[in-house]
């Protein structure tokens, strides 16, 4: 008789070898480099029919960051059904690629088979970036997941501080006796069975295991066997500190265009490799940070937050622009009198404010920008100075003469359109000061000039707007 486990799968039990997923096709509106909003559609419909083969069969094909977007833009409800589904086919290209903002709930309903399988894919340092962000219990169910070594090289790296190259290196790092040849460093990659999946340079070591140059790959594979190591060294080795900040890391990685960079220890001996693509995500982390804050949005927002999360995120900043506006209506209080004999300058204020407040965000995004990539320095920081504030004042001197005649024509009053125009030179002009000066002097004494500078520039420029307008209609016109 059949043995059980072998025996063949009734016809209603077999998948239908033939059976294909068509995909759909592009739009013109839709980019080459996401999923067809119709592909993402029928997803969804397999997961509410919880058809786990056409599931399979439309993820299949799909690349690894491209699931994790998937994942991260289900509802919730509709994720826990897709992780009951297709949990088993989770590994850690798209454990890796998942936000960190959702990810703590993958790990925790994920079968520890499962979540085993997936870290032990990962190089350390993916795994370092997915147990910093879980909490206690799930970071152990991680540890436990993996092998020893793996196990030692993650904890060490945890003992770093937060936001330093030894949480971003990977452990995994090809290393040669600086006496070699070429011939004996081929053979050894040819013969050695554990080498990481990627890697771009192979790492020259001292008797101390001291980092004293590294050879691109390209180069190996392109000289003679007998030539030594030391000769086609590459000339961009300089090595980083586990302690240098990763944002210093990423600025020197697209500074020098370099690929991968040795990690040294306080006594310089190689603990790890950090490479271009964690030097350009901390990059991208940092550029988005600075959106976030600067909108006042908090710079962890997330589009899968929830109602509360973001509520609470977006909350503080509001508060600040309420304390900021009641100023700012304070100064306008001191020309309640003005204002009600005058009601011309009733129509006019919101435009003196609002063209200081864009100005100053004007000069402030890129002052901003500026300081996160280091291009606004000491040694050009008063040059850029003068600059945004001749840009200013020819601005102003420009919408000056714009708002002269609009307000001429409108109300009939030169003396109006004089005060006005004048209002607007000074306003535009304190606008682009504020917006270089202020994120200037927020870095000065050590605050985020990300963080803060909107709302002291949105300040500035209202309260200098309005009291230079008023004031003077007030001198001027009374």
């Amino acid at each position: 008789m059949q043995d059980e486990a072998q025996r063949p799968e009734t016809p209603e039990e077999q998948p239908d070898p033939t059976e294909t997923v068509e995909m759909p096709e592009r739009d013109g509106e839709e980019d080459d480099f996401t999923p067809p909003r119709a592909l993402i559609d029928q997803i969804r419909d397999a997961i509410d029919d919880e058809d786990q083969a056409r599931l399979d069969m439309l993820l299949e094909p799909m690349h690894a960051a491209d699931v994790a977007d998937v994942i991260e833009n289900l509802s919730n409800a509709r994720r826990r059904i897709f992780l009951s589904l297709w949990s088993g086919e989770i590994d850690g290209d798209i454990l890796s690629e998942i936000d960190e903002s959702i990810r703590d709930e993958i790990v925790e309903q994920l079968p520890n088979s499962v979540l085993a399988d997936a870290v032990r894919e990962m190089d350390s340092d993916d795994i370092v970036e997915l147990i910093e962000e879980l909490d206690e219990d799930e970071q152990q169910k991680v540890l436990e997941a993996l092998d020893e070594s793996d196990r030692i090289a993650v904890e060490q790296s945890l003992t770093y501080p937060e936001y330093s190259a030894g949480r971003m290196m990977q452990s995994e790092v090809v290393t040669a006796p600086e006496h070699w040849t070429v011939g004996d460093t081929i053979d050894y990659l040819r013969e050695e069975e554990d080498l990481p999946d990627q890697f771009y340079h192979v790492v020259l070591v001292d008797p101390r295991r001291h980092p004293v140059g590294y050879v691109a790959l390209g180069r190996l594979l392109a000289t003679r066997r007998a030539t030594p190591l030391r000769d086609i060294t590459e000339d961009s080795f300089r090595p980083i500190s586990v302690y240098a900040e990763e944002a210093d890391v990423a600025y020197a990685f697209n500074q020098y265009h370099l690929i991968s960079e040795p990690v040294v220890d306080e006594d310089d001996r190689l603990v790890g490799v950090i490479t271009i693509d964690d030097a350009m995500e901390v990059l991208d982390e940092e550029h988005e940070e600075d959106i976030l804050r600067l909108a006042g949005v908090g710079d962890e927002s997330s589009i899968s937050d929830t109602v509360m999360e973001t509520l609470w995120q977006r909350i503080p900043w509001l508060g600040v622009n309420l304390a900021t506006a009641i100023l700012a209506s304070f100064v306008i209080a001191l020309f309640e009198t003005t204002i009600s004999e005058l009601v011309a300058l009733a129509v006019l204020m919101p435009i003196v404010a609002s063209m200081g407040g864009n100005a100053g965000t004007q000069t402030l995004t890129v002052a901003v920008r500026a300081l996160a990539t280091k291009s606004l320095t000491g040694s050009n920081v008063w040059r850029v100075v003068w600059r945004e504030a001749v840009v200013g004042l020819l601005n102003g001197l420009c919408f000056a003469v714009v708002m002269g005649i609009v307000a001429w024509i409108w109300f009939d009053g030169v003396s109006l359109a004089g005060v006005i125009a004048i209002a607007m030179v000074v306003n535009l002009l304190v606008a682009a000061l504020a917006g270089i000066l202020v994120p200037l002097t927020l870095e000065k004494v050590g605050a985020d000039p990300a963080l803060a500078s909107g709302t002291f520039v949105t300040t500035v420029t209202d309260v200098v707007g309005f009291f230079a307008f008023l004031g003077l209609a007030q001198s001027v016109l009374l």
